[in-house]
């Protein structure tokens, strides 16, 4: 029998103290530990931020406008609808399933979410009646599917698109975005029950849907043709709007100052229980730095940055960086924090070894293809406010290969169970610094694809040369 440490009252105390760090490492051996984690392949996200930090280097040495506030602001908003259905699509590539569908998908939920708007909801006016009770057919059998396996927040979702079909409500930019959701739980139900259910394989289900989906939306939108949703101010500032300087400050305060209240909390809660932490001067050193750094965006952001300073005031942050903090935030917590969250990461780890451990397999299986449709229709509805418009093409093209691109590159993993939400951020800002940069310098589409397949192929090749080193490593 061996006998247990007690702590004393002085250690106890020297534990709730702020200025003394009480762990089983110092800063440096933290740092070590950091640097040899690194050589064993674990390298997380730090590939795409070094590609992140030469091409903004690169883009600002070649052109005298990228590195302005107006582009850079302009950057978030052009990214901004990829990088939300990259967000969505890191949960089903957490489990080592992929979903071709989200583009597509995405366009169905922005092309009847402009209809409605436009045809002052009056959708069977809109859809034809073939369309139209499709549409509430399948959300019906959505709702069957999702009370089944007991996704409740999926059963109210679709449950909320037959209310809006069915009730004809007016136009209106809250209940047409909030319409574009459902419509992405719905079809997310669907895809979820063919694969975990049916068992067919999520690359044949999600590559049918894929072309199912796009003649959907030309069904709807017709082939060359554009519905318009700029006479919609609310829709179209979604991804054109700031907020004023006061709001921006508003933002920085909450995010930035719940960002280093958390950590610190949790740092110093980790302490008092006597449980091994970081060193305090790192965990201190990582709040502040992100707060100078929120600090000094959110400072450069509130300049008047219009072309013609006379003539107009455009200052703020975009709206669209608050839209993806707070899918980010929820989405973090949510994967990092709650059980669900851990069964996605057991799931995609070792399916047979979660299922008999006591994880519902079909279920974390038919959520994610939900989140993952779902966050794609916000994703929609922030690139059709860009354009102020739904065309034919809507979701179709490069939108999921640049999602899934964006998921990669950033760090997640295509064989699944290691990834978090933040690589979709990170590989969405490579992306679309790529797009604009290169845009900027004249070039077309064919070498803004070459560049972006080949940044995609060199962020492939480093996950599966790091996993090779860690396997290697155990």
């Amino acid at each position: 029998m061996t006998d247990t440490p007690t702590k004393s009252p002085d250690s106890d105390a020297a534990i709730a103290d702020f200025g003394i760090d009480t762990t089983s490492r110092t800063a440096s051996e933290a740092i070590g530990d950091y640097f040899r984690r690194l050589r064993g392949g674990e390298l997380g996200a730090l590939p795409a931020l070094l590609g992140l930090l030469v091409l903004v280097l690169v883009f600002t040495g070649l052109s005298d406008s990228f590195l302005t506030l107006n582009n850079i602001a302009n950057l978030f908003a052009q990214g901004g609808g990829q990088t939300i259905i990259a967000m969505g699509i890191v949960p089903v590539l957490l489990l080592g399933e992929i979903d071709l569908s989200a583009g597509t998908a995405s366009g169905v939920c922005a092309s009847v979410m402009a209809l409605h708007f436009t045809q002052n909801g009056n959708l069977l006016g809109a859809l034809g009646s073939t369309l139209f009770y499709g549409f509430v057919i399948g959300a019906v059998v959505a709702v069957a599917l999702c009370v089944l396996m007991r996704i409740w927040i999926g059963a109210a979702l679709s449950a909320g698109m037959i209310l809006i079909f069915l009730l004809g409500i007016p136009a209106n930019p809250w209940i047409e975005m909030l319409l574009a959701v459902c419509i992405g739980a719905v079809i997310g139900s669907l895809t979820g029950a063919l694969v975990s259910k049916i068992g067919i394989p999520a690359f044949v289900v999600t590559l049918a849907l894929f072309i199912a989906w796009y003649g959907v939306v030309l069904a709807l939108v017709g082939e060359g043709g554009t519905v318009p949703i700029r006479d919609s101010q609310v829709l179209f500032d979604v991804a054109n709007g700031n907020l004023n300087v006061i709001g921006s400050w508003v933002m920085f305060v909450v995010a930035g100052g719940g960002y280093a209240g958390v950590v610190l909390f949790r740092h110093f809660s980790r302490l008092r229980h006597g449980l091994v932490a970081q060193p305090t001067s790192l965990v201190a050193g990582k709040a502040a730095a992100v707060l100078v750094l929120g600090a000094v965006a959110t400072y450069l952001m509130c300049v008047n940055r219009s072309p013609n300073p006379n003539l107009t005031t455009i200052e703020g942050i975009p709206y669209v960086v608050p839209i993806i903090l707070v899918l980010l935030v929820a989405g973090t917590f949510v994967l990092d924090r709650t059980r669900y969250g851990r069964h996605v990461y057991a799931v995609g780890g070792n399916k047979e070894a979660a299922r008999r451990a006591g994880v519902k397999v079909d279920k974390i299986r038919m959520s994610v293809f939900i989140i993952c449709s779902s966050v794609a229709a916000i994703g929609a509805i922030v690139y059709s406010s860009k354009v102020g418009s739904v065309d034919g093409n809507a979701g179709n093209g490069n939108t999921l290969l640049f999602a899934v691109g964006a998921a990669v590159i950033g760090g997640t993993s295509l064989f699944g169970g290691r990834g978090r939400l933040r690589d979709a951020v990170i590989g969405g800002l490579v992306l679309a610094t790529v797009q604009n940069g290169l845009g900027l310098l004249g070039y077309q589409a064919d070498t803004v694809n070459i560049t972006t397949g080949l940044v995609l192929l060199v962020a492939a090749a480093v996950d599966a040369l790091s996993r090779r080193r860690a396997a290697a490593a155990r």
